[in-house]
């Protein structure tokens, strides 16, 4: 059953806090990145290092989600532009990148038996991340079913993702500091780049049709 026709207020406020969402999700990835990587590098942890290349490529996905709700606000039956398809492909191949350096460093760093110096700062911005990817999860799905968008709930579906990835590096991050295990900050890394590689795979099948979002994660 459907819910009652929204009016053109309603559904023009409704569509700028999608917006809003989609630029939030920009900016605080964004932050995140560059404090994730800066620390991931000084404590030498790879997994936090590598949470944090991951932020700076959903920058670009965000870009896309962004120029994707402006567009279904113009008109629901249009299909992906040029301008979405090439932010999912750029977004595609960075994830790939990302998952072979991760992949690589992670397999070097368990042959030689690298430690961080510590992982305290991974347990505190996988919480955060945690915290405020539900509540972006929350907002987007109660904006979707309001508009009745397919486009905006399958956001927020493929939002979840980033809390998986947040509590990988919460439970590695955690175990290390716990019991100073000297492999688990890499095998951390490797769970990382196994979402990465799903959301890489994912970004390209999205790019070739117009299917909105096919996690398979949850």
């Amino acid at each position: 059953m459907k819910t009652p026709l929204l009016s053109v207020y309603n559904k023009k406020a409704l569509y700028t806090w999608a917006f809003s969402l989609a630029i939030f999700t920009i900016i605080y990835n964004l932050a995140e990145g560059i404090i994730a990587t800066y620390l991931g590098f000084e404590d030498e942890s790879l997994a936090l290092f590598g949470f944090g290349v991951d932020s700076f490529i959903e920058v670009i996905s965000g870009l896309g989600i962004a120029h994707m709700v402006l567009r279904i606000q113009r008109n629901l039956e249009i299909n992906r532009d040029p301008f979405e398809r090439t932010a999912l492909q750029i977004t595609g191949f960075a994830f790939y990148i990302l998952v072979i350096g991760l992949v690589t460093s992670s397999l070097y760093n368990i042959y030689i038996g690298h430690k961080p110096e510590t992982t305290f700062w991974g347990v505190i911005i996988s919480i955060i991340s945690i915290a405020v990817m539900w509540l972006l999860v929350i907002s987007k799905k109660k904006t979707g079913k309001a508009l009745l968008s397919e486009a905006i709930l399958a956001d927020a579906q493929c939002t979840k993702v980033c809390i998986y990835m947040s509590v990988i590096l919460l439970i590695s991050s955690g175990i290390y500091e716990i019991t100073n295990f000297a492999y688990i900050d890499s095998i951390g890394t490797l769970g990382l780049s196994y979402f990465a590689f799903k959301e890489g795979k994912e970004c390209f099948e999205k790019a070739k049709n117009n299917t909105n979002c096919s996690c398979n994660h949850h």
